[in-house]
């Protein structure tokens, strides 16, 4: 699993011309599956970025998780994340899970994240055109692999 992680003062999603979820200060994650991947990575994935000390605390200094500031969480699925770009100018998705393996570890991920944060997760909605607006602070953006 693959996931980029902003840091957002809010953000929103859309699908169809209509708001489908929204967060305000928190992270949204953008979420990879591997052909390969397993519960076993989900677990490791939302557990690291529970617990990633990436806002500021009183001394503008990195060192609080989203937990500690009460923030909340937008995963989004992003099988793009997993493109092949050394051949040719078109990627290539090959490594990237096929919907009947990534749609429930996508679903489980978010359902562990949840149990690890304030609130339940926002989502985007699997294989879905979606628009996301976001502010993000810092700017912060990190990429996690398991």
């Amino acid at each position: 699993m693959r996931a980029v992680i902003q840091r957002v003062a809010h953000c929103s999603l859309v699908i169809d011309e209509k708001e489908f979820s929204r967060i305000g200060e928190g992270l949204l994650v953008l979420l990879g599956v591997e052909e390969t991947d397993t519960e076993k990575e989900a677990d490791y994935l939302a557990s690291k970025i529970s617990q990633m000390r990436i806002f500021n605390d009183e001394n503008d200094k990195m060192n609080l998780s989203v937990n500690d500031i009460k923030g909340e969480v937008m995963v989004v699925s992003q099988f793009t994340l997993f493109a092949e770009t050394k051949k040719g100018n078109r990627p290539s998705f090959i490594r990237a899970a096929r919907p009947e393996q990534a749609i429930p570890l996508y679903h489980y991920f978010i359902e562990k994240i949840s149990t690890l944060i304030p609130k339940p997760a926002a989502t985007g909605q699997f294989g879905a055109d979606m628009k996301i607006t976001l502010l993000n602070d810092g700017p912060v953006t990190i990429i996690i692999e398991s």
